[in-house]
């Protein structure tokens, strides 16, 4: 009796785990030049080209060594695994204020316009130390395309 109920503890066990659906999440690209293909195999075209470094993108499916992404404008398509990194990066979706500090009451450093590409440095709460060119402060994590809250 006890190895039929071990026997279906670990098939549920097994049934459980090749359903299980993995969250999407974020990784930017690691280089300044990235092929975006049709499908999931160095055998299908190219879609397009990224040529921004640190650009976020959302991953919302896998096979085998290639990643579905998303965009901030909503291209996709599939990039190999050896072209993405952990994501330290963000695109703010509407103009922003960059804060010195992480309250609204800090001193304003620079308005950001939609699309900047920011480089976090830490977040806490609903705040992100990030860097932009010659600008480090910090910045409201809402309407932003590249973390998931």
């Amino acid at each position: 009796m006890q190895k039929k109920i071990i026997l279906l503890i670990l098939f549920l066990n097994l049934i459980s785990n090749s359903f299980a659906v993995e969250k999407d999440y974020f990784m930017m690209l690691k280089y300044s030049k990235v092929n975006v293909r049709f499908g999931p195999s160095r055998d299908y075209p190219v879609k397009f080209i990224y040529k921004k470094t640190f650009l976020p993108l959302k991953v919302i499916d896998k096979k085998e060594n290639f990643r579905k992404i998303i965009d901030y404008k909503k291209n996709s398509g599939w990039i190999h695994i050896s072209q993405l990194k952990k994501s330290r990066s963000l695109i703010i979706q509407s103009d922003r204020i960059l804060f010195e500090g992480s309250t609204k009451n800090s001193k304003p450093i620079v308005n950001l316009q939609s699309g900047r590409l920011l480089l976090v440095k830490k977040c806490k709460k609903n705040w992100c130390k990030v860097s932009t060119d010659q600008y480090i402060g910090w910045i409201q994590t809402d309407n932003i395309f590249g973390i998931i809250k």
